[in-house]
């Protein structure tokens, strides 16, 4: 799993390509957190490079997601591959961490 990043006014937008697993899960939570803990508040991951999600890496997500929330930053997700989109549907994820269609859309609502 790669992960490159970019900035969209005061949204750090990441994007992660590959899979997110048991075997990365860790690092990739750890990479994301390292980014909160310079500062970043507000963080959209786009999915469009993302291939497959395991429930270490729905886990990753949550606690990146509840570290933003205390410190009453930004989270989002968006550009889901129609097979990560269904595992996020399935968990119910859907419903506690705001998923959009696109970076266009997503970053509007962050704004």
């Amino acid at each position: 799993m790669e992960l490159s990043g970019e900035r969209a006014g005061d949204i750090l937008v990441l994007t992660p390509e590959g899979r997110i697993d048991g075997s990365n899960s860790a690092d990739f939570q750890s990479a994301v957190m390292e980014r909160i803990d310079e500062g970043s508040e507000s963080i959209l991951l786009d999915f469009a490079g993302i291939s497959y999600i395991s429930s270490a890496g729905l886990r990753a997500v949550l606690i990146l997601a509840k570290k933003l929330n205390q410190v009453n930053g930004r989270f989002a997700l968006c550009s889901m591959q129609q097979s990560v989109q269904s595992v996020f549907e399935v968990s119910g994820f859907v419903k506690i961490i705001d998923v959009h269609p696109d970076r266009d859309e997503a970053l509007a609502a962050m704004q």
